[in-house]
């Protein structure tokens, strides 16, 4: 279990449009479990610049790591919200990470 003011922490640097390399998880206190089982290689996709992922600046084709909209789900679920009804009226990964803190906002 994650300590509460950590959780709070974490989706607070959540944006919804950035990945986390597994070693700043790692530093951050993500939990090894979480880590395991939201990391996974993505992939660039160069038709749309949103869909594109840099790093430092320079595109890349392929990362690993955490998307922090999921980052932010598990923690959501964490905190005792319902995910999936907060976030249903969400039609973006940065509205989604919204609806989440909103959520965790009105308790």
């Amino acid at each position: 279990m994650l300590q509460r003011h950590l959780a709070l922490t974490l989706l607070d640097e959540c944006t919804g449009r950035d990945i986390w390399p597994v070693e700043h998880c790692r530093s951050r206190g993500v939990p090894e479990a979480w880590i395991e089982e939201l990391a996974d290689a993505l992939e660039s996709s160069f038709r749309n610049d949103r869909d594109t992922i840099y790093v430092d600046g320079t595109p890349t084709n392929q990362f690993h790591g955490i998307r922090d909209v999921d980052l932010a789900i598990r923690l959501g679920k964490e905190l005792g919200i319902d995910v999936h009804r907060a976030t249903s009226l969400a039609i973006s990964r940065p509205g989604i990470v919204q609806a989440i803190k909103e959520a965790v906002e009105e308790g």
